[in-house]
């Protein structure tokens, strides 16, 4: 009977988070349930105070024993859940001063296209290459695997290839249509990131979405793959384009740096950076930064110039390329962000300012 109520308690919650647009629950003891909506903490204070016993029977309804024997032996584990098929989380267990924390953020019911997201669709013209290495960047929780999913399912619907995602855990399920899809999900279908696109060589495979770029091994398997014959869509938790590419590079020893630098501005096709800001009236709204690598932005990786890649980016507004500034700047001139806002995330405050005051 007891867990009928915690499992009625965990439905509750969940069906809750989806009714108040929350984009994250957290379940940690001494607290009440608390969502996050539009980017701030919102405890749920119709609930109770969350004991050591709550959050271990609701962890327990979680927990597969698979789950549980990794909880206890590495203190957290990561999967995705599903209630009911209904809505979907990508969810982790934690151990925290003895006690048991979740954290789960709800993943959307369905794919969005970019044009929904207000992403530039622009990004679609990374699908018409065959081969290359496209990185999508940002801080935790500011929609970069959304944009990804985007980016993978209007693949889906508008070309023939096989793609495979590898991913820790899954988030966005594909209904195949003009692909073939297949999802791969570190510890249960691959051991790790690195073994798992290795076996992409061996697999047919055209286009390759990878969860995330964590190490030196998963970082140089992929340009490898990038130059022989795959399209390789990686995510990365950096702040920008220069950001990026100088943390790539710096992964390696300094001996092979200047053979990678040469490796990267031949694989590179672009760079995505986003962050979401809060939208007036509600909601937030992603701000993006795009790079797509032309002459001069393959020359500054060559030659680490990577300092002078701001410049280029704002200057190749007829290629597709946006600056960050100037995508807050237009979002403030349309009525979508406040000017504090704008500031708060902006990289060059002065020009941005100089921006407004141009519109």
């Amino acid at each position: 009977m007891e867990t009928l109520h915690t499992e009625q308690r965990l439905k509750n919650l969940l069906l809750l988070m989806g009714q108040q647009g929350a984009s994250d629950l957290h379940l940690v003891v001494g607290r009440y349930p608390t969502f996050r909506i539009d980017g701030k903490l919102r405890p749920v204070a119709e609930e109770e105070i969350l004991t050591s016993a709550d959050t271990k029977a609701l962890s327990d309804i979680l927990l597969t024993d698979e789950k549980k024997q990794e909880l206890i032996g590495i203190g957290q584990t990561d999967f995705s859940y599903n209630m009911e098929d209904k809505m979907r989380f990508r969810t982790n267990v934690f151990l925290q001063k003895g006690y048991v924390s979740v954290t789960m953020r709800f993943v959307m019911d369905r794919l969005r296209n970019l044009e929904e997201l207000n992403i530039p669709s622009s990004l679609y013209d990374f699908t018409n290459y065959s081969q290359g290495l496209v990185l999508i960047t940002g801080p935790v929780g500011h929609g970069k695997s959304t944009t990804l999913a985007a980016i993978i399912d209007y693949i889906n619907h508008n070309q023939e290839k096989h793609i495979v995602t590898i991913e820790d855990p899954i988030e966005f399920v594909y209904n195949q249509d003009r692909c073939i899809v297949n999802q791969r999900e570190i510890g249960r279908d691959a051991k790790n990131f690195p073994d798992a696109l290795r076996a992409v060589f061996r697999e047919d495979v055209n286009v390759v979405l990878l969860g995330e770029l964590r190490d030196l091994e998963t970082i140089g398997t992929a340009m490898t793959a990038a130059e022989t014959g795959h399209l390789i869509f990686a995510t990365l938790h950096t702040n920008d384009s220069a950001q990026t590419i100088d943390r790539i590079i710096d992964v390696f020893p300094s001996h092979q740096q200047n053979q990678i630098r040469l490796q990267l501005a031949s694989v590179l096709l672009g760079v995505i950076s986003q962050r979401l800001l809060p939208r007036v009236g509600g909601g937030r709204i992603p701000a993006v930064e795009v790079m797509f690598k032309n002459h001069a932005v393959e020359n500054l990786i060559r030659e680490n110039k990577i300092h002078q890649l701001d410049s280029v980016i704002e200057t190749g507004l007829k290629e597709g390329m946006v600056s960050l500034d100037r995508a807050l700047a237009d979002f403030v001139r349309r009525g979508l962000i406040s000017v504090n806002d704008a500031f708060t995330y902006a990289k060059n405050r002065e020009y941005l300012q100089m921006l407004m005051s141009k519109e």
